[in-house]
């Protein structure tokens, strides 16, 4: 089971993944409306599409995964 399989198993829905600031700015967004926010590292070798221009330093992006809050 891949890093993405378990994290939808616990209940989270990929988002979308970004640098700063934009990062930031998606996290406080997704926080304000009350859903719980978890990062992952980027993997471009697991993504679909164009990633070129994000291959070129990983580390930089993360992929952003909500969840409803237990709250």
């Amino acid at each position: 089971m891949g890093r993405e399989s378990e994290l939808v198993k616990a209940g989270w829905t990929r988002q979308s993944t970004h640098d700063e600031p934009r990062l930031s700015d998606v996290v406080e967004m997704y926080t304000e409306m009350g859903m719980e926010v978890h990062l992952e590292h980027f993997a471009p070798a697991e993504e679909a599409g164009c990633t070129e221009c994000m291959r070129v330093a990983p580390e930089k992006y993360k992929t952003i995964y909500t969840r409803p809050s237990a709250s």
